[in-house]
């Protein structure tokens, strides 16, 4: 019998948006990894940010801010070149609350143990409302140590680099509250190649130069200061190079565009000129390089952390969806190959998550510990090569469990799919990740000592994790540059298996060992071949409603 009447202003079977969610507390396996890692301290304050990452005010700011991008302003209503970006307050909005819950400073101000891991929890849960916004957060905190070899430069940005309150004014940083950061390394003609760089710097006088050139991406074009890298008589060399002279007069460094990217929408990137700007060397002339990789290992860190961020936030709204969407007669969840397809990602996501917690544990353990220095200095490679590769697949898939609704602008998944692929180019793309990897083999021994030695360890857990060392030993032995992917990719499937079984439920690391390392592996997801326990992975994963 068809229906005497229509309701066609009802929708049913929907999913109510998540949000007015807790990030940290319904992520139980975050939870633990700080627990083990000498991160507990920060829980009440991981629960307080992670209720505010996961609220209506703060989805929406993410959502606002990626829908009303930057804009650049080159000059005033006069004429006047004033080369300022302007957003939209919600990118404030975000910035404020991230800069106030101390997400770029906790790792050099806070006297715990576990420094590192209280910074990359923050911005493990800052990241899932916005990528763009953690941009110059990143930079921000990773650019300490560089000023650092500096003493004077770093008794002058210091004290505002690491303050909590935020300030966006386009004035001298000697009269702001606190300042952000940026940096601009690559030019048109080099790319990741650096030491092609053609902008150079000619010395003025007390440490004081005058750089002229281009860089075809500036991160961060609102910042305060940028770490350069330009060329004098010794080599390439780094410069801070700040947004107004001492005298302050603006600065001779004049952007041209922003560039309109793919994703990352709320934050800008530009291409920017130095008509002999003024800049202060940092560190050695012809040792750029060198001075300016602390701040890019650091930021390469907040990648491996982002791309795990973000597919959890992919997750927890593929598991909410399932867990309210009804299809064939029951809720998505209970039909069995979308659970195997759901605990498949979820064992990417948590497996992602452990490695990213991992690297942020060797960063506080490197202090006091040298061999923990060494097997940091590879494994942040490792983690950003493999986090970054998988995050991409994961939120396509994702993405697919919710099906159109996903695919629409009105969620949140097309943003997180447009974003995600930033993590795996910036601050170096896979290859140059790769052979990074296989650098500090020949270059640093105690590095892959250490990383060896960590596997030695973790022998006799897993028969499968067993025979994916020994077939990982020959090639790190023998370490050959047309390998270099297939070697990295086994260090850090090896480095996700142990860190599993360190800090997951008894069932998730001996079906990740069997999903990942085993002769029977697939190349897809919900592929599983056992299903015990999948209810307890995806709840390790996201335990909300």
């Amino acid at each position: 019998m068809l229906p005497v009447d229509f309701d066609f202003h009802t929708s049913a079977n929907q999913v109510p948006v998540l949000e007015n969610y807790n990030s940290f507390t319904t992520h139980p396996l975050l939870q633990k990894a700080l627990q083990l890692y000498d991160g507990s301290w920060i829980q009440e304050q991981a629960t307080e940010f992670g209720a505010l990452m996961g609220s209506h005010a703060m989805q929406h700011a993410g959502e606002l801010a990626n829908k009303n991008i930057p804009v650049l302003k080159t000059h005033d209503r006069f004429g006047n070149r004033t080369d300022i970006v302007e957003y939209h307050p919600a990118y404030h909005q975000m910035m404020e609350a991230a800069i106030r819950h101390q997400v770029h400073s906790i790792a050099w101000t806070a006297n715990n143990k576990g420094a590192y891991l209280a910074h990359s929890t923050l911005s493990y849960l800052k990241q899932q409302i916005d990528e763009g916004s953690s941009c110059p957060l990143t930079m921000t905190f990773a650019v300490v140590p560089s000023l650092k070899i500096e003493s004077d430069i770093a008794k002058a940005w210091l004290p505002l680099v690491l303050s909590n309150e935020y300030d966006a004014r386009p004035i001298p940083y000697t009269l702001k509250k606190g300042v952000t950061f940026g940096m601009a390394m690559t030019e048109p003609q080099g790319g990741s190649d650096v030491r092609a760089n053609l902008t150079f710097a000619k010395p003025a006088g007390n440490g004081v130069y005058k750089i002229t050139g281009r860089k075809w991406f500036c991160s961060a074009p609102m910042s305060d200061a940028f770490l350069v890298l330009a060329q004098t008589d010794k080599g390439l060399s780094c410069f801070l190079v700040p947004r107004f002279t001492p005298e302050g007069k603006k600065n001779a460094l004049y952007f041209q565009r922003l560039k309109d990217k793919l994703g990352n929408k709320s934050n800008a990137s530009g291409e920017v000129e130095f008509h002999e700007a003024w800049g202060q060397l940092i560190g050695e002339t012809g040792r750029g390089v060198a001075n300016i990789m602390e701040m890019v290992r650091h930021t390469r860190l907040d990648c491996a952390i982002g791309s795990a961020a973000t597919m959890q936030r992919a997750l927890a709204e593929a598991i909410h969806h399932c867990r309210h969407r009804s299809a064939f007669g029951k809720k998505l969840i209970d039909q069995p190959l979308m659970k195997n397809v759901l605990a498949d990602l979820c064992l990417e996501s948590a497996a992602a998550t452990a490695l990213a917690m991992r690297l942020a544990k060797g960063f506080d353990d490197a202090l006091t510990d040298e061999a923990a220095m060494h097997f940091t200095r590879i494994a942040t490679a490792i983690g950003k090569f493999w986090n970054t590769k998988r995050a991409v697949l994961v939120l396509g898939e994702a993405l697919e469990c919710i099906g159109g609704n996903g695919y629409v602008e009105e969620s949140i998944m097309p943003r997180l799919y447009r974003d995600v692929p930033v993590n795996a180019i910036w601050e170096g793309s896979g290859n140059i990740q790769a052979l990074d990897v296989l650098r500090s083999m020949h270059k640093e021994p105690h590095s892959i000592t250490a990383f060896m030695d960590y596997l030695e360890q973790a022998k006799g857990f897993d028969t499968h994790l067993d025979h994916h060392l020994e077939n990982l030993q020959p090639l790190i032995a023998h370490p050959d540059e047309y390998k270099a992917r297939i070697i990295v990719e086994k260090m850090a499937l090896a480095m996700q298996a142990i860190e599993l079984i360190r800090i997951a439920p008894e069932t998730m690391a001996p079906l990740f060992c069997e999903a990942r390392l085993s002769p029977q592996k697939h190349l897809t997801w919900g592929t599983l071949g056992n299903d015990k326990g999948l209810d307890d992975i995806i709840n390790m994963v996201y335990s909300g409603s």
